[in-house]
């Protein structure tokens, strides 16, 4: 222990230990977890799995300074400093650099006042009626899919053009819950969360809870092997330059590895059973609301079957929409095990922006300007382009890659990356 020789576990809220980074680095176990905030040092230990947004999200930052991704997440900290307070155990040592390991404090400190200039400036603050005229057009989307095949019939065009107008509300839909997700809407926690189970569930048929618990430690650590949820997929393909080859030694990966175009399937699966076997009632009731507004509208219409084959049609099409629009941004961008780098860096090396116009803010909720989205979660969509530019000032000032590119070759690129991948683990598979 050191700093001073203090106790190596000091009672827990006492705040009575002064601690050295390479203490604090060896509580980063499952069950012995420490952090940093703002050079506090915290025991979170026992309190992780009561953590609002899941114990996985704490546990990819044990033995850690939390405090970039502290301020990025939590809207009201004032708030949850009460939380925390019992579980402060101590501080990093007079002697001690507010970062641990080989983070760029140069970056650190220079993103930090960029982050209070945009709030001094407003663009955390949201404009309800950008938000309710997006619910409105989900509504008129799904009303347009059920009218088009009540009064023109069920003809196989009809059939075809409601399944693509239901996909398309779908797909906007999904672009709304993940507004309210990262409490961008509303000013108050709560009001985001109450309308996020909303829209997730009675729009969408799906979990808050299991978004959060998912969504969350991607943007904690994108595209991190082990950490990162939209990437640990390895049991049905594998992704960027490393895991392809460390795939090799596993009898699972005796076949070429295609594209992620059935991975939706297996979400729709995996939410249900989550939402079962963790007894999360509310959130399965949100989402029954859903099954029986469609089914209640359609069965007249097309019987059960029929209906349901629609349904399966319609999220086959929401469902290629989502993965190529979520993946452009990040299946290209570099992929590895951690590396613990700042905030920015971790960001930047792991996002890309596709350009801006008027469809592709609407195609892809805005999340063309990915990098913004990551850098600063809690932003309203409508005001990334406003901090774009100095982003891009701050890249150029620290020598980090900031990539555009148009929505053409962002699709183009997923299909190279994993032809990438492919030939790796082919060429890796041949020759072990």
């Amino acid at each position: 222990m050191g700093g001073g020789g203090q106790q190596t576990e000091p009672v827990s809220g006492k705040g009575t230990g002064f601690f050295t980074w390479e203490e604090v680095q060896k509580h980063s176990n499952r069950n012995d977890q420490w952090l940093v905030v703002k050079r506090k040092v915290y025991n979170v230990t026992n309190w992780a799995k009561r953590h609002p947004g899941g114990f996985r999200v704490i546990s990819h930052y044990a033995g850690e300074d939390a405090t970039e991704v502290f301020a990025a997440f939590h809207p009201d900290q004032d708030f949850v400093q009460k939380f925390l307070k019992p579980l402060h155990i101590g501080e990093l040592a007079a002697t001690e650099p507010s970062q641990d390991r080989e983070k760029n404090d140069s970056i650190i400190k220079d993103f930090d006042s960029l982050r209070v200039q945009t709030e001094k400036e407003g663009l955390f603050k949201a404009k309800p009626l950008f938000f309710l005229l997006h619910l409105g057009h989900i509504i008129l989307l799904e009303a347009l899919a059920w009218l088009s095949v009540c009064y023109w019939g069920t003809s196989w065009t009809m059939t075809f053009l409601c399944a693509t107008l239901l996909a398309t509300a779908q797909a906007q839909a999904g672009w709304l819950q993940h507004d309210f997700g990262h409490l961008s809407v509303f000013r108050k926690s709560k009001w985001n969360h109450l309308v996020h189970k909303f829209v997730i569930g009675h729009l969408k048929g799906a979990s808050a809870n299991w978004w959060n618990h998912r969504h969350f430690q991607h943007h904690a650590k994108p595209n991190i092997f082990r950490k990162d949820p939209d990437i640990n997929v390895m049991d049905v393909f594998v992704l960027g330059n490393t895991q392809p080859v460390e795939a090799t030694y596993s009898p699972l990966f005796s076949y070429y590895m295609g594209p992620p175009l059935l991975i939706p399937v297996f979400y729709n699966f995996n939410i249900f059973y989550t939402m079962i076997t963790r007894r999360d009632w509310v959130d399965l009731s949100w989402a029954m609301t859903y099954y029986f507004r469609y089914y209640f509208c359609f069965v007249p219409l097309y019987g059960f079957w029929g209906s349901f084959a629609l349904q399966l049609f319609a999220r086959f099409l929401e469902s290629h929409w989502f993965v190529w629009v979520t993946q452009m941004n990040h299946l290209p961008m570099e992929m590895e095990h951690e590396k613990r780098q700042d905030w920015m860096t971790t960001q930047l090396l792991s996002t890309c922006n596709v350009e801006q116009s008027f469809f592709n803010d609407w195609f892809s909720g805005h999340l063309n300007f990915q990098i913004e989205h990551h850098l600063f979660p809690r932003m309203p969509r409508h005001n990334y382009h406003l901090v774009a530019p100095q982003v891009r000032a701050l890249c150029e000032k620290h020598g980090i890659p900031y990539e555009m590119k148009s929505l053409w070759r962002g699709m183009v690129d997923v299909v190279r990356s994993l032809k990438k991948s492919g030939d790796l683990w082919l060429d890796a598979y041949l020759h072990k």
